[in-house]
């Protein structure tokens, strides 16, 4: 008999443990149905039709370029709640089950159901799991993502999401890496979660950004017993990502839900500023007394880095023709060190024919009295100029890897501006390059390829 499972919320731990999972569905309150009315409006829960499937059409590859993907989470977040989010906004279902097919899993099949939460019409998605499955560690996913033939940003992304998800497990069962087990129904479940997800991130090719999260609390019963709310792993996961409390007692966030958010969202704001064009909403199965239980994704056309009405940044300029090449260098890393976001040097021809200087920096507009201050300080100049300026960046993080000579930081910038940009921290590279007698270029390449393999070290 085939049996459904919400498969997004397990958990994983070592071996020691007895397999355990818990649900954000499971949980469920019983609520009646309820209705609210304003006065332009009321919505009454009875005598609803059948919901029907999204009245979107399906989103082309890279539909999500230049744009946000914007997660809007009043009822927190999970895995199936991800990935129906993703297909109701368009994000066409071929996607997801064409990239967890290559990993040549058998004993599952999944579903995308239109379905409502309240008067609200959404897509769920489901994972049926038949019979057991073979207990998988994370180093044995980790191989089973890499052997898949993913397209390689696919590839990264999950093999990203699945490091973090297992280092979080590790922390809490105070076990290495290597031990952590992901258990039965519960991997497949996480696998096509965390795989379906990182194929639909990279299918539509936008930024991600997320309200902050709401984090229920109280207790959830699992085969370890009880564990309290948020649960272990999630609340590692969400380390440094901003949360607050919906006010009730509740799972609203689970690991899976937590560490897919956490590891693509570049920003969490309230609600940013851009141009919504299409609405996708992942409903869950609990009901709950004061929401409906949905995530809602919105992808939609961002602010131009231009279109300010005040510029963000400013670059400061100073002429010295009395200083000499060591002072120049000097200056460029003091600025540095005070904040300044980059700074360089370019030779001019002054009057008189004098060689000389132009000692430029770029800062944030809000300390330009501060570097202006320090610009002086350090050079020989009498006066600074400022001009207004404005900037488009590349998101950026940086991942530690591993490589045979030890860990090193890696910087990636991503974003749609082409492939992404891949630079190994210099100076640790250099002393690396010195205890092992190699060249720096060796190890800046080794860098380079543990990343494109994905050989995280451990945070």
């Amino acid at each position: 008999m085939s049996h459904s499972h919400s498969h997004d919320h397990s958990h994983s731990h070592d071996h020691s443990h007895d397999d355990h999972s818990h649900s954000h569905d499971d949980h469920s309150h019983s609520h009646d149905d309820h209705s609210h009315s304003h006065d332009d409006h009321s919505h009454s829960h009875d005598h609803l039709a059948p919901p029907v499937p999204s009245p979107h059409p399906p989103l082309e590859r890279g539909s999500g370029l230049g744009k946000l993907l914007f997660f809007d989470t009043p009822s927190g977040i999970s895995g199936d709640m991800t990935l129906g989010a993703l297909l109701d906004l368009g994000v066409p279902l071929e996607v997801v089950t064409g990239a967890v097919d290559r990993l040549g899993l058998d004993g599952y099949r999944l579903e995308r159901l239109p379905a409502r939460t309240g008067v609200l019409g959404g897509t769920r998605f489901l994972v049926h799991v038949d019979g057991s499955q073979p207990e998988r560690n994370y180093a044995t996913i980790d191989r089973l993502i890499a052997a898949a033939g993913l397209d390689a940003a696919v590839e990264t992304l999950a093999r990203r999401i699945f490091r973090r998800l297992a280092e979080a497990e590790a922390e809490v069962h105070r076990t290495t890496v290597e031990s952590v087990s992901f258990h039965e129904v519960g991997a497949v479940d996480s696998i096509v979660d965390i795989v379906g997800a990182a194929a639909c991130f990279v299918y539509l090719g936008a930024r991600v950004v997320a309200t902050p999260l709401p984090v229920g609390r109280g207790s959830v019963n699992c085969r370890h017993g009880v564990l309290p709310l948020p649960a272990p792993a999630t609340l590692v996961c969400l380390r440094g990502i901003p949360t607050y409390d919906p006010g009730f007692d509740a799972e609203l966030v689970t690991p899976t839900g937590a560490v897919i958010l956490a590891t693509v969202a570049e920003q969490f704001v309230r609600w940013p500023s851009f141009a919504p064009e299409r609405v996708g909403l992942g409903v869950g199965t609990r009901v709950f007394a004061d929401r409906p239980n949905g995530l809602r994704v919105v992808l939609g056309v961002a602010e131009r880095a231009f279109d300010r009405s005040e510029p963000s940044h400013v670059v400061l300029e100073a002429n010295v023709d009395d200083m000499t090449g060591e002072l120049a260098g000097h200056a460029i890393e003091a600025m540095l060190a005070a904040g300044a976001l980059d700074c360089w040097a370019a030779p001019v021809t002054m009057k008189k024919g004098r060689p000389g200087l132009v000692i430029s920096l770029l800062t944030e507009i809000a300390r330009a009295d501060e570097l202006s201050r320090a610009l002086l300080r350090e050079t020989s100049s009498i006066g600074v100029r400022r001009i207004a300026a404005d900037r488009l960046e590349r998101p950026r993080h940086r991942v530690r890897v591993s490589t045979a000579f030890g860990e090193v930081s890696v910087k990636v910038s991503e974003g749609d501006f082409g492939p992404a940009q891949v630079k190994p921290e210099f100076d640790e590279c250099a002393v690396l390059a010195r205890a092992a007698g190699v060249t720096v270029r060796e190890v800046i390449a080794a860098a380079a390829l543990a990343h494109a393999q994905g050989k995280f070290a451990r945070s």
